[in-house]
């Protein structure tokens, strides 16, 4: 079994981080939900996107460290290498921010990756780590690297024309709201690791 997974929102948690930075420039109120989308909703409401995009910058560049892997993603990381599956990081990621101080955000997620245990000893090899600047970049990665299956929280990048269609598709949703469509809805790492173990076993 060949998988990739995608790194913000899948694999990294942000949802305390955003909520700390809006807090810190007083642009949320007191008892806002520590949730990234209702931050970034909220900001959009209120005439504040410039606002979100920098936080954005920060929290994905020298503020990374204070984000946190989802729960059971790190086990089903070594698990998975441990059973011999080849294992891959594949992310969209921009090597600067939008707006604000040129921070390397390349440099910042790679860090997070092997302070986290998901790069390292038990975990994924550095060169398993692609982060892509473009949409269409991540898409043909995942040809290239001829993935069995791609696990990510965006819907519109698994339904993406260049995503390819022999790749099974697993959209992570802690939240189980998505909407339905061509992929298989994960709610946790560990439902993760349920299905793609499942898969092998029948295949």
């Amino acid at each position: 079994m060949r998988i990739g997974l995608d790194f913000d929102n899948t694999l990294v948690c942000y949802d305390r981080l955003f909520l700390k930075l809006g807090h810190e420039r007083g642009l949320l109120p007191q008892g806002f939900p520590a949730d990234k989308t209702a931050v970034r909703d909220f900001l959009r409401r209120t005439g504040r996107e410039e606002d979100w995009t920098e936080m954005q910058g920060l929290a994905y560049g020298p503020r990374i460290t204070e984000a946190e892997l989802f729960p059971g993603a790190r086990e089903f990381v070594c698990s998975a290498v441990g059973a011999g599956w080849g294992l891959f990081v594949v992310s969209h990621k921009t090597p600067h921010p939008l707006l604000g101080p040129a921070f390397d955000l390349h440099t910042a997620a790679r860090s997070f990756l092997r302070s986290a245990g998901v790069v390292g000893p038990g975990g994924l090899a550095e060169g398993a780590v692609f982060l892509e600047p473009t949409k269409e970049g991540k898409a043909r990665r995942l040809t290239q690297l001829e993935l069995d299956a791609f696990v990510d929280d965006l819907p519109e990048f698994l339904d993406h024309p260049l995503f390819p269609s022999d790749v099974r598709r697993l959209l992570f949703c802690p939240s189980g709201s998505a909407v339905e469509g061509p992929w298989e809805l994960t709610r946790s790492w560990e439902q993760v690791g349920f299905r793609l173990a499942l898969g092998a076993h029948r295949s």
